[in-house]
């Protein structure tokens, strides 16, 4: 079996070290990111609720700027709220603001009762860019 090919941005390793998980796992031309959320350096969860969601973005794109990729190159997401019908209008202005212009990737909201102290959470599938 070949070895995973882990991908870890700067910062925030206590989160990925206390759980135990890779921020993201290169796969030939696909990353396959983890969930992310919206964390401080020391992965505890950012109280503020909007705050939270474009903390998780923002470690979203750290992690995606770590294999060499950008919110262009994600084909599917995956989100999961705790609220989701109160939730969505704040996350939708983030989300509007993060993604850029079509065509959109795939896109499936969850609404869950637990994500382990926070309130939202982001996971994507991305295609690598080819190298030059």
């Amino acid at each position: 079996m070949t070895k995973r090919d882990a991908i870890f941005p700067a910062g925030r390793q206590a989160l990925y070290e206390i759980n135990r998980y890779s921020a993201a796992i290169r796969s030939g031309d696909l990353l396959f990111v983890s969930g992310q959320v919206g964390s401080r350096e020391d992965g505890s969860p950012e109280p503020d609720f909007a705050k939270q969601v474009q903390l998780a973005f923002d470690n979203l794109k750290a992690v995606l700027a770590a294999a060499g990729a950008t919110f262009d190159d994600v084909v599917d997401v995956t989100t999961f709220h705790t609220d989701p019908a109160a939730q969505w209008p704040m996350i939708s202005d983030i989300r509007s603001k993060e993604i850029g212009e079509a065509p959109y990737p795939n896109w499936t909201a969850v609404g869950v009762n637990w994500l382990a102290g926070f309130d939202f959470e982001i996971k994507v599938i991305a295609r690598l860019p080819q190298a030059a």
